[in-house]
């Protein structure tokens, strides 16, 4: 039996690489839950939402991290966002016209970004092809050429769950090849249905049950979104006075739906004027006599 929604970190004894087992259950259903999603997508989306919180854990950071692909593919457009506190979410968008197809390659021509949104400091960002129709490619393509980090990434599906597994040389140490080649043609051998099956123990014994592997204590992943009425408000004020009352004129109504979440949030004409007057009032903030 899989563990569920956890992220657990192990340690080979007496070397520089580690990992990462990642399982997701109902945090994935509740992604998938949002947009009925064709079995092609939306197991694209799990293995997005496994690898951002597989990224995100190899960091120290107070954030999110996002994966953002942009192709020509069946699947033009997906995200995923792990915070730093191992919160998910993420959407994926689709070309209705190419699902008759069943693409071996869902992404075609196209590029995966990388963005590390830290409090208080500028963000990082990186970009790498999406060459090969592969995240997993992708993301360890991305290792080898921007951070110049061995690593090996396993993600897998279905229409229950998402798993992946990570192995990584630790940054800024002396690599040890012949263990990091051993451990890597082992996890090779590693098929997709005991990905699935499989207890992170059972597959950390299936495969290196001849290494020394200490294996911590998991930690729980949910499927958290970000958005909230006031971040809504803060960015109709952005708009300006003019352009909330034109809508008001015309819809009676402002309405805002988060795309990750569904929710949808309502201001009307009484809610409006409560921000503009909120915005005027706010310290520093400009005012006409």
């Amino acid at each position: 039996m899989q563990n569920s929604d956890t992220l657990q970190r192990f340690l080979f004894e007496n070397s520089h690489v580690r990992g990462i087992f990642i399982h997701l259950g109902n945090s994935y259903q509740t992604a998938l839950n949002r947009y009925e999603y064709p079995a092609q997508v939306g197991e694209q989306l799990g293995q997005a939402l496994v690898a951002s919180a597989l990224l995100s854990a190899t960091i120290k950071f107070d954030g999110s991290l996002i994966m953002q692909t942009q192709s020509s593919g069946l699947i033009n457009m997906l995200v995923a966002q792990c915070s730093h506190n191992q919160h998910i979410r993420g959407l994926a968008r689709w070309q209705e016209a190419l699902l008759s197809d069943q693409p071996s390659n869902p992404y075609g021509e196209g590029h995966m970004t990388i963005t590390i949104d830290q409090k208080n400091e500028e963000h990082y960002q990186g970009i790498v092809s999406l060459a090969g129709g592969s995240l997993a490619r992708a993301i360890e393509n991305y290792f080898k050429q921007s951070e110049q980090i061995q690593t090996h990434i396993w993600l897998a599906a279905d229409e229950n769950q998402a798993v992946g597994m990570l192995l990584q040389h630790l940054p800024g140490r002396e690599p040890d090849q012949d263990l990091w080649n051993r451990i890597e043609t082992l996890g090779t051998t590693l098929t997709r249905e005991e990905m699935l099956s499989l207890s992170t123990v059972e597959v950390l014994h299936r495969l290196f049950h001849e290494e020394e592997v200490r294996l911590f204590e998991d930690e729980p992943i949910s499927f958290r979104c970000s958005c909230s009425r006031d971040k809504v408000a803060n960015m109709l004020r952005a708009l300006g006075a003019d352009e909330i009352r034109d809508i008001l004129k015309e819809e009676g109504k402002i309405s805002v739906g988060c795309e990750f979440c569904n929710q949808q949030y309502e201001f009307d004409a009484v809610d409006a004027e409560e921000l503009l007057a909120s915005t005027a009032s706010a310290p520093g903030s400009a005012s006409k006599h």
